[in-house]
């Protein structure tokens, strides 16, 4: 029972010779070509940070259409309650930890096998646009968008405000003047234009900055919300600004003629933060009466909204009470899409949800999913997975960067990811494990400290189980230790020694 969680992998054949091409030469569900895809996710955006998860005062009228129109999915969550793991998921398949991707800037590894990578050598044209940070946008780094499969990029190495300092195709920065998120849509929007006329299908990855502090905005996104203080109007006025840009992306697809099969997959990268809101006014934060935040692993720093459009596809709005994952995309878009898995061997950690998606049949979840906040800390004292530090140097700055310049004009910072040649066997640092309507949460420190909770009854995870159910603890923490030693091993690299293609040392 326990390879269930120990390697959760893809089972087609590989075929390596094949190149499958995405144009209507292919049939898919509904007599449609194989469809666009488009990964839109937002940066710090919590659960309730919605119109339709209930905020009180926000509007955001187009996610409110798309839930009401595609599939909501109201048990979604970020692989980690941090940005750069939850990326890196999204990327691979695969929790962030297996890559040493443990936190906000440490990057992946070379070796690891990306969906635009799958995807391009399938006949899919391929662009990344705005927040990168699973590595060095720059050109010459093997973690860059474009080194990692995308074929163009206009990419920032963290999160960008206003007026963005942006890379294309990971040339030295450019400023552009504009709201961000209007900026990278307006770009993607090029790019769908461009590969439409070319016929061919593409991918797409639109990860906003938005709305990460420093907050900025237009005075008419954040005059609204006025009255809840400055720094909580301009973080409001952000997710206005945002999704007002993701509305312009729906009407420009329309006008293409490619809205009807494109799979446009929406999530946050993380649960709600506190950041930059001062104390007065974070009791105006709303996130759907959910406990904790960012950087957590109780359901505010990790479940966030999640919507499907697919009109082609899901022609009548549903909703799902099934918990998902952004590990669950790359396998959920190699099975949707009937492309094999380069090395089906390699642990996976998402499974597809090809049938809640696209048959409307899957109503529980088969596998758990697994939560943990790696402690980095010792790691910074290991060898460097790269050994060119040269490659891991950011050049686009943030708003923060920016103003340490100021004081320091040779400051430079530098992605991390170092090497882990032996697995632990003391698994340290805060997890969780989901498994159907019940979460267990473990802290350790000199002893073991369990929590459990029923999320159907309890989503603010207020009544802990723990006492009520000791076998089910007992399952539930052995599972979760079987995964972990199973991630603990990918750490190590051993997933990686068939690579013949190896960066390690470039």
């Amino acid at each position: 029972m326990n390879k269930i969680f120990i390697s959760i992998k893809c089972t087609m054949i590989v075929v390596l010779a094949c190149m499958i091409t995405s144009s209507a030469s292919g049939k898919t569900h509904g007599g449609q070509g194989k469809p666009n895809i488009v990964l839109v996710m937002s940066d710090d955006q919590g659960w309730g940070e919605t119109g339709y998860n209930g905020h009180p005062y926000l509007k955001t009228p187009v996610l409110d259409e798309m839930a009401a129109s595609g599939l909501r999915m109201d048990r979604f969550y970020a692989a980690s309650p941090v940005c750069s793991p939850t990326r890196a998921s999204v990327m691979t398949g695969r929790h962030a930890n297996r890559s040493g991707a443990f936190g906000a800037g440490w990057s992946i590894r070379p070796e690891e096998i990306t969906l635009a990578q799958i995807l391009k050598t399938a006949g899919y044209r391929t662009a990344h646009f705005g927040k990168w940070h699973i590595g060095a946008v720059k050109r010459g780094s093997p973690l860059s968008p474009n080194s990692l499969g995308f074929d163009e990029s206009l990419s920032h190495d963290n999160f960008f405000e206003m007026n963005p300092e942006l890379s294309r195709n990971g040339m030295p920065p450019e400023r552009i003047e504009g709201e961000s998120s209007e900026i990278i849509v307006k770009e993607a929007l090029k790019f769908a234009s461009k590969v439409h006329d070319e016929d061919k299908g593409f991918f797409i990855v639109v990860w906003f900055g938005s709305p990460h502090s420093p907050y900025s905005c237009f005075e008419k996104d954040s005059a609204p919300y006025r009255k809840l203080g400055s720094e909580l109007s301009w973080r409001l006025g952000e997710i206005a600004a945002m999704d007002r840009a993701i509305g312009l992306f729906r009407r420009g697809l329309d006008e293409i003629g490619e809205r009807n099969n494109t799979l446009l997959w929406f999530n946050s990268d993380n649960g709600i933060t506190i950041e930059g809101i001062p104390k007065e006014q974070q009791k105006e934060l709303y996130n759907g009466h959910l406990r904790g935040h960012k950087s957590q692993v109780f359901e505010g720093g990790l479940r966030v909204p999640g919507i499907i459009e697919w009109p082609a596809v899901i022609k009548t709005h549903r909703n799902t009470s099934v918990p998902c994952v952004t590990s669950d995309i790359l396998p959920t878009l190699l099975d949707v899409l009937g492309i094999e898995c380069p090395e089906p061997d390699r642990p996976l950690d998402g499974i597809s949800l090809k049938k809640l998606i696209v048959d409307g049949t899957m109503h529980e979840r088969p596998t758990p999913i697994g939560f943990w906040c790696y402690d980095w800390k010792p790691e910074r004292k290991n060898e460097p997975w790269l050994a060119a530090n040269s490659l891991n140097e950011m050049t686009t700055m943030t708003a923060r960067q920016e103003e340490q310049l100021k004081k320091n004009p040779d400051a430079k910072w530098y992605f991390k990811n170092a090497r882990h040649p032996v697995a632990n066997t003391q698994y340290i640092g805060p997890t969780a494990w989901i498994d159907g309507r019940y979460k267990i949460l473990i802290n350790r420190g000199k002893t073991e400290r369990y929590e459990l909770y029923d999320l159907e009854r309890d989503i603010a995870e207020s009544r802990d189980l723990v006492s009520q159910y000791p076998e089910k603890v007992e399952t539930m923490v052995k599972q979760l230790k079987a995964w972990q030693k199973s991630v603990e091993n990918s750490l190590t690299g051993a997933d990686y020694v068939n690579n013949t293609t190896s960066n390690v040392n470039n």
